[in-house]
């Protein structure tokens, strides 16, 4: 079992322009990332995915190993796509992404968990709790319904689902980690963007609306996220406390 750990990263982010080079404690953030997965023995090999040569200097500069791709890419698991083309041998590929400093060892080996096990998902993501009081209402976590055999039903940055009546039910907090099986890494790329995808502004929304499957693997652990200056600020806060 050979498994490819790909990290986009993208310079020209339209909501936080250089966010994977931003500096936290000692180390830019895609450093946080790649030493993660480079620590996670599960992976056969970790390459940053990049089409900006800042980028791909920074990644070089403290060793790690970087391939550069097309800026023509809309999705980070496009760029993803490109680099796992050129590694026909591995059997899945997972899209660790590059705003994930926080991400540990342990967190990736559950996103892959069903593939060392021998199943073959089409794909795979990680959830872990959502802090109802918090994360309900911000529309910069992303909320997951999922079956009884957790498979993802939806995805969105709204306030799912509705609490008519109050009773648990299966919502989390998604993390932007995902993994495919290579076949279906290659077929995901030519299926065409899908309406709720683009009014959500969430690629994996286009799995479900093909009708494919999403493997939810759960966590009990939060994972923090950096999508804002916000989180960024928390993301130093944090380690300086370490």
């Amino acid at each position: 079992m050979k498994i490819l750990a790909v990290i986009p990263a993208r310079y020209d982010s339209q909501r936080f322009p250089g966010k994977v080079l931003a500096q936290i404690g000692d180390r830019p953030m895609v450093q946080w990332v790649y030493e993660a997965a480079k620590n996670c023995t599960d992976f056969s090999k970790v390459i940053v995915a990049t089409d900006n040569q800042i980028v791909a200097d920074c990644v070089r500069q403290f060793g790690g190993e970087v391939e550069m791709t097309s800026s023509n890419h809309t999705t980070g698991s496009d760029r993803v796509a490109e680099v796992a083309e050129r590694y026909p041998e591995m059997t899945a590929v997972a899209n660790v992404q590059g705003d994930q400093p926080f991400v540990t060892p342990k967190i990736l080996s559950q996103l892959i968990s069903p593939y060392l096990k021998g199943e073959s998902p089409m794909m795979t993501t990680v959830a872990c709790p959502l802090d109802l009081d918090i994360g309900y209402n911000d529309p910069n976590i992303v909320k997951v319904l999922c079956d009884r055999h957790n498979r993802a039903i939806y995805f969105s940055r709204a306030s799912i689902p509705y609490f008519r009546n109050t009773v648990d039910v299966p919502v989390f907090h998604h993390l932007g980690l995902y993994a495919f099986r290579r076949d279906f890494l290659n077929t995901y790329t030519q299926l065409e963007p899908t309406p709720i995808e683009l009014a959500e502004g969430l690629e994996q929304l286009r799995v479900i609306e093909h009708g494919f499957a999403i493997r939810v693997c759960l966590i009990e652990e939060t994972l923090l996220e950096v999508n804002t200056s916000d989180e960024l600020s928390n993301a130093r806060r944090l380690i300086e406390q370490c």
